[in-house]
């Protein structure tokens, strides 16, 4: 099952197709969840991802660091994908070297937004 879903994420550019997991990356990954289970930019609980915040195929040091992690979604949850748009800025081939202090930013905008009537 796991290389089917390396596959698709290869496909989808998510990473190179020849990047290989470490063993240790799904207990790493599902460990990093319990701990931080809601996306860090809208709250949700559903199709979430851990992003790695500097990525894999350019940092394969650094898959398992805990420090380097941060869950993003894919549920569309207030009309985005926070992966694609936060954790890629909108190409699964590019990055955020800022989708930290990115997510953290609009996770307050979407807490504090206006509710669009008038006082």
């Amino acid at each position: 099952m796991r290389i089917i879903k390396h596959l698709t994420d290869a496909a989808q550019g998510k990473h190179p197709l020849k990047t290989a997991r470490s063993p240790r990356w799904p207990a790493v990954r599902e460990g990093f969840l319990s701990q931080h289970p809601r996306c860090a930019v809208c709250g949700g609980i559903e199709k979430l991802e851990v992003h790695h915040i500097h990525p894999f195929h350019l940092h394969p040091e650094l898959e398992l660091d805990t420090t380097n992690l941060i869950t993003l979604c894919e549920s569309w949850k207030n009309g985005i994908n926070c992966h694609l748009a936060i954790g890629h800025l909108g190409n699964f081939r590019s990055f955020n070297p800022d989708v930290a202090a990115d997510a953290a930013a609009l996770a307050q905008k979407i807490a504090n937004r206006p509710n669009g009537e008038a006082e």
